[in-house]
């Protein structure tokens, strides 16, 4: 739990200059690493130092790279000789450990992952290439929040509790929890994070910065631990809408072993998405508002949405208020019978995959720390039934706070993605929520349907686990098209997102939207680390 009684140190400068990384953008950042006024040496130490800080009460982040100063002491040289090898030469950047970083396990925050040591997924590799530093893993809800029906969205075995910087006995969110609070708390500037359904945006909401849900296959996704073939997508998470498009630009390509769909329209944007931000978008834009999902909150939430709504108006847009998405409600049905299908195919690909990577290979134990039973040298399990084998094992451990029923619901499936059951599931799902958009879409000739992204930050609950009222995220996730989350309303000092959604590959019109948005309202506050909602901050 977070460390109530030694409250941490907030904000300073990098010492010897007099940059803020709390208020400097990543392009402010580039240029200081090109004049020279900082280097990637001391601003990774500032980081890492930073981390080593706040992490004890915010759990966001679970190992530092044992190579961030040499990568950094290598960003600078090139710096010195004129010759930076990318857009985010010496920038550190934080990974949500489902991905894959060579040297350092990829472990979904479960100790039965600890054992393999895999390549850099193919998005590390497109960070190295660009010159970032990748200054550690992330802690996220384990198994990104797919092991229970209740669990506690930022917990996982080998991280525990991640907080929210706004109130350290908040829920964070999930799954992407860790990077979501480690870039509100200023321990990067930017992070990674992944999302099936709600996983990049509605932490990004909880704690007040921005998250992209891109069009599934903008972004590649070898090297990640699977939850969905067909929904899963890393995207970019920052405290702005500039500097998520800047990380955007670095992730998104073609990946050649990504197993989604090669849709014909299919496009990369060629270009820096940062050329794609416009303040005045929002003039005449044709703006579509589903108010219909947040209904059921409470008036502190609902007049989130009436202040955007102003906004909007304010800065120029057309007005639709409110649209409707239609079937929307029966969705979630055939996404979940689906989802459990493709988890048992994904994670048993994956774990066979995973063995190439791990002296000892399968076995019935994994590696972990202490409490964790082995049998023998290390093991990875070598399919979901032993990996929920595992978790009976080691059960005081690992399900000491809340079980593994989606595991067991997901091994009652066949796992097989041509079962006639799973492909009409899916098939559902997929039509439902992309007819629940394109409805609206069409019929008022939108740019982009905006919503609140999800309910202010919960309490954090072991017995009855998450307390989401509401998430705007799942007709995107489902029908795999982009979502932008952008930090606005503030209920009782916890923040609240609005989401930008728009078809697919529309993350150019949608950069430029949010953009406008973003720079019209000014929405985001610096997170105080305060123990609870409306408590002083510790002395």
């Amino acid at each position: 739990m977070p460390d109530f009684e030694n409250p941490p140190e907030l904000a300073r400068e990098i010492p010897g200059t007099s940059i803020d990384p709390a208020s400097t953008s990543v392009a402010d950042l580039r240029q200081a690493l090109a004049a020279g006024t900082v280097t990637s040496s001391a601003l990774t130490r500032y980081y890492l130092d930073r981390i080593k800080r706040l992490n004890p009460a915010l759990r966001a982040v679970t190992t530092v790279s044992p190579d961030a100063l040499a990568e950094a002491a290598k960003s600078d040289e090139r710096h010195r000789t004129g010759q930076p090898s990318g857009p985010l030469d010496g920038i550190p950047v934080l990974v949500k450990d489902n991905v894959q970083v060579a040297g350092m396990p990829a472990t979904a925050g479960s100790p039965a992952l600890l054992a393999a040591r895999p390549p850099d997924a193919f998005i590390i590799s497109r960070l190295r290439a660009a010159g970032a530093v990748i200054l550690g893993k992330t802690n996220l809800s384990e198994w990104a929040n797919f092991r229970s029906t209740r669990s506690s969205s930022g917990w996982s075995t080998l991280g525990g509790q991640t907080a929210n910087p706004y109130a350290l006995d908040r829920s964070p969110s999930g799954s992407s929890s860790g990077s979501a609070a480690g870039v509100s708390a200023g321990l990067a500037p930017l992070a990674i994070g992944t999302e099936t359904d709600g996983s990049i945006v509605s932490p990004s909401s909880a704690c007040g910065i921005v998250g992209i849900k891109p069009t599934v296959g903008l972004v590649g996704r070898t090297g990640i631990v699977p939850l969905s073939v067909v929904q899963d997508a890393p995207g970019p998470m920052a405290p702005s809408v500039a500097d998520a498009a800047a990380l955007l630009t670095v992730l998104a390509g073609p990946d050649p072993d990504d197993p989604v769909p090669d849709y014909p329209e299919r496009v990369f944007g060629g270009s820096s998405y940062t050329s794609f931000l416009d303040p005045g978008a929002l003039e005449r834009a044709r703006v579509g508002v589903w108010r219909h999902v947040s209904a059921g909150s409470g008036a502190g939430t609902l007049a989130v949405i009436d202040a955007a709504v102003q906004q909007f108006r304010k800065a120029g847009a057309h007005i639709v208020d409110p649209v409707e998405l239609p079937g929307v409600d029966k969705v979630t049905y055939p996404e979940f019978d689906a989802l459990y299908c493709e988890f048992k195919y994904g994670i048993n690909t994956y774990l066979k995959y995973l063995a190439e990577f791990c002296p000892n290979g399968h076995g019935a134990a994994g590696e972990g720390a202490g409490e964790v039973v082995t049998e023998g040298p290390a093991r990875l399990p070598g399919s979901l039934a032993e990996l929920i084998a595992f978790n009976k094992r080691n059960a005081d451990l690992v399900l000491c706070r809340f079980g593994q029923e989606i595991f067991e619901s997901a091994e009652a499936t066949s796992g097989d993605l041509n079962n006639p059951d799973y492909r009409e599931a899916r098939a559902a799902a997929t039509r439902l929520a992309v007819s629940a958009l394109e409805t609206p879409m069409t019929e008022h000739g939108l740019d982009a349907i905006v919503s609140l992204t999800a309910n202010p930050a919960w309490l954090t609950d072991y017995v009855l686990g998450d307390h989401s009222v509401f998430g705007s995220s799942r007709p995107a996730a489902v029908a795999g098209w982009p979502a932008i989350s952008v930090p606005f309303g503030d209920v009782a000092g916890l923040p609240v997102g609005v989401t930008f959604t728009g078809p697919r590959w529309s993350e150019p019109r949608l950069l430029a939207l949010a953009y406008a948005f973003e720079q019209a309202t000014q929405g985001r506050r610096i997170p105080g680390l305060l123990p609870s909602v409306g408590a002083a901050r510790l002395p």
